[in-house]
């Protein structure tokens, strides 16, 4: 079975039916564009995305109201009027949040089964970029997964550079609580590839930090190499030998500059004027 036939299928279907469209087929013409009643669509057990913005489905809900579905849901016919979502989950959910009853849907006359079903799920929301960054990351996993392929094979086919694969794959590496976070787009996937390599504790200080001082992903790479600096190389300074002793992390949450701690000294390395510049502006 190889990867992406069932994806052709469908989108060689899609294509015949605005064809059909525009000659003007009759109703019950195979693969043509049609009013369904939204109560007889099934969502696709596999879609991938589980994050859908509150916000942007009702912005696209009240844009339907006013000007209609520009792009139809694509639909496979199950018989006994029952119908399986295959693509637009978004479109389908603005249609109930609007309270509209019937939606516009390309009828695909194609026989799929679960793999298939699976597969262009997975596909379709990856290709068109629907998904968010967590999303994609266990969508790559799967297909990785299921088909048996390396990064190399996944990238030639879904048109993605293979370091991007990896670097979204990484992403899982995270824990649930920093997932949340990037999901919520409190932190963007810059700032999350860099927590990668902490353990659970230490993420989720270093990414409260982040937002809580909203940093940048340059500061925050600062922040995350002044944290490992202070957590692998601890001060071995005697009690009392020194005034700084034992407040190691608070230097570390309020300098967002490279620094050292020495005895009773911190040295502080500027990379350019305006890391200089922004000292002088916390001195104020």
């Amino acid at each position: 079975m190889a990867l992406g036939r069932g994806l052709g299928a469908i989108l060689d279907e899609v294509g015949q039916a605005y064809d059909n469209e525009a000659e003007g087929f009759s109703s019950n013409s195979s693969g043509q564009i049609r009013e369904i009643d939204i109560e007889d669509i099934s969502p696709n057990p596999y879609q991938p995305r589980k994050y859908f913005d509150e916000e942007a489905l009702v912005e696209l809900s009240e844009s339907i109201k006013r000007h209609g579905l520009l792009q139809p849901i694509v639909v496979i016919d199950k018989g006994d009027d029952e119908y399986l979502l295959v693509a637009g989950e978004r479109r389908l959910r603005a249609h109930e949040l609007a309270k509209i009853q019937t939606i516009k849907a390309i009828i695909a006359d194609v026989d799929i089964d679960d793999s298939r079903l699976r597969e262009l799920a997975l596909i379709e929301n990856i290709q068109r970029e629907n998904l968010n960054s967590i999303e994609l990351a266990h969508s790559y996993d799967e297909l990785i997964k299921v088909y048996s392929i390396t990064h190399e094979e996944l990238s030639s086919f879904v048109h993605k550079s293979r370091s991007q694969i990896t670097n979204t794959l990484r992403l899982l590496m995270l824990s649930a609580y920093v997932q949340k976070k990037l999901i919520g787009a409190y932190i963007s996937q810059g700032h999350a590839k860099i927590l990668v390599g902490f353990d659970e504790k230490e993420q989720k200080q270093l990414v409260d930090t982040i937002i809580g001082k909203k940093l940048s992903v340059r500061e925050a790479e600062l922040l995350a190499k002044n944290f490992k600096n202070l957590r692998d190389k601890p001060l071995h300074i005697k009690k009392n030998q020194s005034l700084m002793n034992g407040h190691q992390e608070k230097f570390f949450k309020k300098i967002p500059f490279q620094f050292k701690l020495k005895n009773d000294a911190i040295e502080i390395k500027f990379k350019n004027k305006e890391e200089v510049e922004k000292f002088l502006s916390m001195l104020k």
